[in-house]
């Protein structure tokens, strides 16, 4: 092994069992920036700084408009920058996706429903200059790791948030949760109490009091070993999508931890689980599968 290939996977240890430290990004955005595609940076959908976003659009005339992915990362709705999360950006990019990763506000800049409206805004941005980047407004997905993945989903579920942008709501093909909250009441922590408060508002917080039979379909990814999103969030989820007849699919993989999802769409560390390949299977089904063949499925994939 190459002292930066050991390097790298030293560093990729720190993202993946500890703070998302600078180091560790840096690790595993190199092989990234290495990709073949172009990348549109600070790219604005809004006048707050933190309004901003890049454009990961693949190499090559494409035969057909591509689909595009929306991503939005994780910080406890607190800390993050799109910037950090290049790999995610490569690697939505190497499947043939037209990838969206924004900013937004974070608390205490702003409080719920702020970081939520931020996130409608990126959304319907996305939609309106998808054909600027050879993408398919049609096929057109949400996605997102922690908090990011709770704002995905709210987002897709909340029909309010993108009805007010004051266009036609976009027509969502799916939604990507990786270790995502969805039913994390009670709030036990001061920050979270003041950033969905006050109490009266915190059912509003929770994405499983949002299903309904035309949600879009989903894909939840979740790892056993994950210490600071239960699985819970992910099966409950799932089982509320399942009962109101939504296609959803539930990947819990032991042995993962909490960014363990994220950091598996990494270079260095794609042999954790086949996370991409899950995601390419998501948004790019074979052509073979029956259009009404039942979806759902709970797989517990060692």
């Amino acid at each position: 092994m190459t002292m930066s290939r050991r390097n790298a996977l030293a560093a990729l240890a720190a993202l993946t069992t500890s703070a998302c430290t600078k180091l560790a990004f840096l690790a595993v955005n190199l092989p990234a920036s290495l990709g073949a595609y172009q990348r549109h940076t600070d790219l604005a959908y809004g006048d707050d700084p933190q309004q901003r976003l890049d454009v990961y659009v693949p190499e090559g005339k494409p035969v057909r408009l591509r689909p595009m992915v929306v991503f939005f990362y994780g910080g406890r709705w607190e800390t993050g920058s799109r910037s950090d999360y290049r790999f995610v950006g490569a690697a939505l990019a190497s499947l043939g996706y037209v990838a969206v990763l924004p900013d937004y506000r974070h608390y205490p800049q702003v409080k719920m429903p702020g970081f939520m409206a931020d996130a409608a805004q990126a959304v319907d941005w996305a939609c309106e200059h998808a054909a600027d980047f050879s993408a398919d407004a049609t096929q057109f997905h949400l996605m997102g790791h922690s908090a990011g993945a709770h704002i995905a989903a709210l987002v897709a579920l909340d029909q309010r948030y993108l009805a007010a942008t004051g266009r036609p709501r976009p027509a969502i093909a799916g939604v990507i949760g990786l270790s995502g909250p969805y039913d994390f009441l009670p709030l036990d922590d001061a920050d979270l109490q003041d950033m969905f408060g006050p109490p009266a508002l915190y059912p509003a917080s929770q994405p499983i009091n949002f299903v309904r039979p035309d949600a879009p379909p989903m894909l939840l990814i979740q790892g056993l070993d994950d210490k600071q999103v239960w699985p819970k969030n992910s099966i409950n989820l799932a089982a509320a999508l399942e009962a109101q007849g939504v296609a959803v699919t539930l990947k819990l993989y032991p042995g993962l931890t909490h960014a363990d999802t994220v950091a598996a769409l990494s270079i260095p560390a794609r042999g954790r689980a086949p996370v991409l390949a899950d995601v390419q299977s998501f948004v790019s089904p074979p052509s073979t599968v029956a259009e009404d063949q039942p979806t759902f499925s709970r797989q517990q994939s060692s």
